[in-house]
Parts: structure tokens; C-alpha cells; sequence
């Protein structure tokens, strides 16, 4: 009896997808590796999400082939379906941070193609990734596969732009000479670290708390708020330090030396600064969108 004569059509697929989704990792962090001019600030970050996203992909098609998939636990699909649903916008937002950073400013030659190469096989993981949670979700029968409620989407929203924030401010230059822009770091990082304890004492899934084993409403209540309180101070010391002259920012992308053409390959540190303060307001009005909609349920 051959290989495939003895799997069914569901695992088959998931290993071509798993395959797919290994090849497409593999090659932009394998590209980038070799280039060391790809491996300056926010390239290390889409290095490291590359390297990521390729090991866990190994390590889950590792298990499926060890054990058999009648032995995985009963949430595995449920598991799946939320890696691949988050791996999806973090290899997409590689692909847009990477292509937008090194493309546009490399002059012609091996760099720019590796860089090339490298966002193009980054947006097929991307769609791999989400193939894996379309065909998850096509299974009959898949009580794991929920269609997301407003508050669902919410939160995941809350964790994809604090990753995409996170690409941003892998160049320390941004904030280590203020105190109050260190403060901000801290923030995005405590916010982040609770949606990921949100997301995994959860079984890997927002909208269902029947896994609990800790009192879920008061602690995503308190993850809401905590998180509200911390974001607004972020949303006013990160553009007044970084743009108000009075506070050592620079208001004008033009006296931005970096901002120059002539220098090294880069987006340079001002377009890093607005584009971190445009994802931090987002993330503000998606925790108080959070809170607005809990407060209806409660309400209701």
C-alpha cells in the first residue's frame, strides 16, 4: 500500500499546504541571510518573522507525521486555524514593511533582486497560510472554525498591529535617547504580552471561553482597560517627543538627514516615526471599539 493510498485527502492536503508554506519561509530569511545589507533594523525583524513562521510550520508537520492525526488532541484543527489566520498577516506584513524599506531605495543588482525574491516568496506564505485557514475551515463538521464575532476580530486586529508596530521599533534609534519613548516601548509590549495570554490560555481561540479555567470576563475586562490607559499615554508622548521641537522631535520629514536619497538603502527614521504613531492611534481606537462593544454586551 503506498504512502498516499493510506492518508485521507484532508492530510494530504495539509501537507502540500504545510510544504508550500515551508518553501515560501524558507527562501526570503535563506535570501536575506547572505545579504547583510538586508539585516538593518526592521530586515532583522522580517528575518526573525520568517525564521519563525518556518519553524513552527516544520514542528507542526513533524508532529502531524509522528503521530497520527486520530491521536492529535480534539482542538488541533481549532489550533491550526489560529496559527495559520495569525501567520497570514505577519508574513503579509513582512512582505509590505520589507518590499516598501529595501526595494524602492536598492540600486539595480543582486541585492535588489534577493529583496525582490524575497517580499514575492514571503506574499505566497501569506496565501498559503490562509489557504490553510480556508481548507480548515471547509471541513464538515468543524466545530473549531467559528465565524468570528465583531469582538473576535477586534482583538485579533489589537495583536496584528502591535506585531506590525513591533517591525517598526526593532531600530532602537527611534526612542533609546528619551526616557518617556522608552516608556512607550514598554507599553506596546506589556499590551502585547496580555493579548498573547488572552490569546493562548484561551485554546488558541478569542471567541470561546468554555476552556477557561480563570475568570475570562474580568480578565478580558481588565486586559481592555489596562490597555486603554496605557495606549493613551503612548498616543500623546510618542508624536510629542518624536515631533515637537520643544521636546527634541523633528516636525519636518525634510531636516530628516536619513530622509535623503543619497544614503544607505532604508525607510528612513522620520516615515518610521509617523508610521508608529498612525499605528498606535489605530490600536487606541481598536481597544476602546473593544471596551464600547463589552460594555453593550454587558448592557444588553
Amino acid at each position: 500500500m503506498s504512502l498516499f493510498s493510506a492518508l485521507d485527502s484532508v492530510t494530504i492536503v495539509g501537507y502540500f499546504l504545510r510544504l508550500g508554506q515551508l518553501l515560501s519561509t524558507c527562501v526570503p530569511f535563506s535570501l536575506v541571510a547572505v545579504e547583510d545589507g538586508l539585516r538593518e533594523g526592521i530586515g532583522n525583524w522580517c528575518f526573525f518573522v520568517w525564521c519563525f513562521c518556518f519553524s513552527a510550520s516544520l514542528l507542526i508537520l513533524l508532529t502531524e507525521l509522528c503521530v497520527f492525526r486520530s491521536r492529535l488532541p480534539h482542538y488541533w484543527d481549532g489550533f491550526l486555524q489560529a496559527y495559520a489566520f495569525y501567520f497570514t498577516f505577519a508574513c503579509l506584513s513582512a512582505s509590505i514593511i520589507f518590499g516598501i524599506t529595501y526595494i524602492q531605495y536598492l540600486p539595480q543588482g543582486p541585492a535588489q533582486n534577493h529583496a525582490i525574491t524575497a517580499t514575492a516568496f514571503s506574499a505566497m506564505a501569506s496565501v498559503f497560510y490562509a489557504l490553510e485557514v480556508a481548507w480548515v475551515c471547509a471541513q464538515p463538521g468543524n466545530i473549531y472554525c467559528f465565524v468570528s464575532t465583531f469582538q473576535g476580530m477586534i482583538r485579533r486586529l489589537e495583536n496584528v498591529v502591535a506585531c506590525v508596530i513591533f517591525g517598526f521599533i526593532t531600530n532602537i534609534d527611534l526612542y533609546r535617547h528619551q526616557p518617556a519613548l522608552i516608556w512607550c516601548v514598554v507599553v506596546y509590549s506589556i499590551c502585547f504580552i496580555l493579548g498573547a495570554v488572552n490569546f493562548f490560555i484561551n485554546g488558541c481561540d478569542c471567541d470561546n471561553d468554555r476552556r477557561l479555567s480563570i475568570p475570562y470576563p474580568g480578565f478580558l475586562v481588565g486586559q481592555t482597560v489596562l490597555s486603554i490607559l496605557l495606549y493613551t499615554t503612548t498616543v500623546v508622548l510618542w508624536p510629542l517627543y518624536q515631533f515637537d521641537e520643544n521636546f527634541g522631535g523633528q516636525p519636518l520629514r525634510s531636516n530628516d538627514m536619513t530622509c535623503s536619497s543619497d544614503l544607505s538603502p532604508t525607510l528612513c527614521v522620520w516615515d518610521q516615526r509617523l508610521a508608529v504613531a498612525i499605528l498606535t492611534a489605530m490600536n487606541l481606537l481598536a481597544y476602546v471599539a473593544d471596551s464600547a462593544y463589552m460594555a453593550l454586551v454587558f448592557v444588553g
